[in-house]
C-alpha cells in the first residue's frame, strides 16, 4: 500500500544541529518578538509538521503536555487556556481557567522515532486569567529570577544536573507495584558494568542517542552503582534550559523504556537494601564571560562569594530540605549506608556532606549539591538553590572548619522536613506565603496516604501515591 503520509521525520545528526541552534539562540538572549517571528515563520513554510506539543510543570513537578493542532495554534497561540483546576495544587474550581503562553526560545525538533513522526516541542509559561505571571508556576519564577540577576548584576546562573534513575522490567511498574513483590531488575550489573548488548546497556545507548539529537551535548554515560541504575551527563546550561533538559531527559527516558517493555523509574529509593537515585546539581555563576565561583588562591580553588554561596545553602539547608527531597521516599535515600548526603556541611572528598566541592578549573570550578532528588520539581528546586546561596540569611558564622567536620543533619523522614518548612520564616520568604502553603499541603496529603514509620520494606502506598506516579484515578482509590 502507498504511504500516504509525509510527516515530518528528521535524522539525528541534522536534529542536533537544528536543536543545537535554537539553543544558541536563547543563550545568546535573542528578544522574545523575534524568536515568535522566526519559529512562527517556519511553522507556516513547514508543511509536514501535524501538531505542536506545549508542556509545563505543576508544582510538585509533574510534566504535562498538551498537542495544539499546527494551524489551530498559529491562529491561537497568544490565547491558549487550560483548566488550572484539573492540576493539583494549582488554582481552584472557582478561579479555573489559566492562560498558557509560549516561551519560543524553547523550540525542539524531536526524534520521530520515540516521540512521533511531524511533532516539535516548546514550553509555556502559566499566565493568569489577566496576563500576569501565575504566581505558582515556579518555571516562570525561575526565569524570571535568573533574567533579574542577569539584568542586575550581569549574572549567567550555570546548571549540569547528574540524574540517576533504574530501568525495571515490565511496562508501568511503579503503577503495578505492589510491596511484597517489589521491582524485578533488567540487569544485575554494577558501577560501570554492563555487557555491550545488556539491557541496560541498549537502553543508555538509545536515550544517550536522544539527548545528543535534542542538543543536550552530551558528556559521558554509564551504569551507576546499583544494578540496573542508570546516569547520563551533559554539559552545564542556562538555569533555566537546565531544568527543561531535566523535564525532557526524564519523559525521554521514559518512553524509550517503554519501548522496550520496561519501566524507567526516577523514584529517589525503589528497591532498599542498595543505593538509591539522585540528581546532584552543579553550579557557579558566570559575570562577563569569567566564572566567579574561581579563584586560584581561595580553598579548594573557590572564591569568597562562591564560599559565601555554599554557607548560606548550609545555614538554610533544612528550611529547603522539602523542596530538595519531597517525598515519603526521598527519606530512604538519605540512608548514610549508602553514600547518602544527609549530612549538612561541605567537602572536596566526602560523599556523605550535602555539598560537595569538585576539583576545577576557571572554567569548571562549582558547587555541587548532592542532596537533591530526581523527583524533585527542577524549576523550583534550582530557583531556590539560587536563591538561597545568593540571598540567602547568615545565621551562623561558618569556618573552613566547621564545614568540614560538624554533625548536623538533614531530617530522615518527610514529617520532620513538613514541619521544618511549616515553621521556618525564611521558607516563606523564598516561596511565597501561598506557595509554601499549597506545597506543603501536598506533601501532607501524600504522606498521610503512607504509613509514618518508614520501615526496611519500600511501602506500596509510597509508590502509588508518589507524585510522578499517581494519576486520578489511583489517587481517588485511597
Amino acid at each position: 500500500m502507498a504511504e500516504l503520509r509525509t510527516f515530518l521525520e528528521i535524522p539525528y545528526d541534522e536534529l542536533e544541529e537544528r536543536n543545537l541552534e535554537a539553543k544558541q539562540r536563547q543563550l545568546n538572549r535573542e528578544s522574545p518578538a523575534d524568536l515568535e517571528a522566526f519559529y512562527i515563520d517556519y511553522l507556516n513554510n513547514e508543511k509536514r509538521i501535524k501538531a505542536v506539543t506545549v508542556c509545563f510543570t505543576d508544582l510538585e513537578g509533574r510534566f504535562h503536555m498538551l498537542d495544539y493542532d499546527k494551524k489551530f495554534l498559529l491562529k491561537s497561540h497568544d490565547n491558549l487556556t487550560f483548566d488550572g483546576s484539573s492540576i493539583r495544587g494549582f488554582s481552584v474550581v472557582s478561579e479555573s481557567d489559566l492562560r498558557l503562553a509560549i516561551d519560543w526560545g524553547t523550540f525542539r525538533w524531536l526524534p520521530s522515532d520515540i516521540f512521533g513522526p511531524g511533532k516539535v516541542i516548546v514550553f509555556g509559561l502559566i499566565l493568569e486569567r489577566s496576563g500576569e505571571s501565575y504566581r505558582s508556576d515556579f518555571r516562570g519564577l525561575l526565569k524570571g529570577y535568573a533574567d533579574e540577576l542577569f539584568v542586575k548584576h550581569g549574572y549567567e546562573c550555570n546548571i549540569a544536573v547528574e540524574c540517576e534513575g533504574f530501568l525495571l522490567k515490565g511496562l508501568n511498574a511503579e503503577q503495578k507495584f505492589q510491596s511484597n513483590s517489589g521491582f524485578e531488575l533488567v540487569s544485575s550489573g554494577g558501577y560501570y558494568h554492563s555487557l555491550p548488548n545488556d539491557p541496560l546497556r541498549v537502553f543508555i545507548d538509545r536515550l544517550a542517542e536522544s539527548q545528543r539529537a535534542l542538543g543536550f551535548e552530551n558528556e559521558k554515560d554509564h551504569p551507576e552503582v546499583a544494578p540496573s541504575q542508570f546516569e547520563l551527563n551533559y554539559m552545564y546550561t542556562d538555569a533555566v534550559i537546565a531544568a527543561d533538559q531535566v523535564q525532557l531527559y526524564k519523559l525521554t527516558a521514559r518512553q524509550i523504556a517503554a519501548n522496550m517493555g520496561c519501566t524507567a523509574s526516577f523514584l529517589p529509593k525503589p528497591i532498599s537494601g542498595i543505593n538509591g537515585s539522585g540528581m546532584h546539581t552543579n553550579m557557579s555563576i558566570t559575570q562577563k564571560g569569567k566564572n566567579i565561583f574561581y579563584d586560584a588562591k581561595g580553598e579548594e580553588n573557590l572564591s569568597k562569594s562562591a564560599w559565601e554561596f555554599v554557607d548560606r545553602l548550609l545555614n538554610s539547608a533544612n528550611d529547603i530540605c522539602l523542596i530538595l527531597n519531597p517525598s515519603v521516599n526521598a527519606y530512604r535515600r538519605l540512608d548514610p549506608n549508602y553514600e547518602a548526603p544527609n549530612q549538612i556541611k561541605s567537602s572536596a572528598v566526602d560523599r556523605t556532606s550535602m555539598i560537595r566541592i569538585p576539583l576545577g578549573n576557571s572554567k569548571s570550578a562549582r558547587v555541587e549539591v548532592r542532596t537533591v532528588a530526581p523527583d524533585a520539581n527542577p524549576y523550583m528546586a534550582f530557583f531556590a538553590l539560587l536563591k538561597t546561596g545568593l540571598e540567602g540569611p547568615m545565621t551562623e558564622k561558618i569556618t573552613s572548619e566547621t564545614r568540614r567536620t560538624r554533625t548536623r543533619f538533614l531530617p530522615d523522614n518527610v514529617y520532620d522536613a513538613i514541619r521544618l518548612m511549616k515553621q521556618s520564616e525564611f521558607a516563606t520568604l523564598l516561596l511565597g506565603e501561598e506557595n509554601k502553603e499549597k506545597f506543603v499541603d501536598r506533601k501532607v496529603a501524600s504522606a498521610e496516604r503512607c504509613p509514618k514509620a518508614l520501615g526496611s520494606r519500600v511501602k506500596t502506598s509510597e509508590i502509588l501515591y508518589h507524585h510522578e506516579v499517581t494519576n486520578q484515578y489511583l489517587w481517588g482509590n485511597f
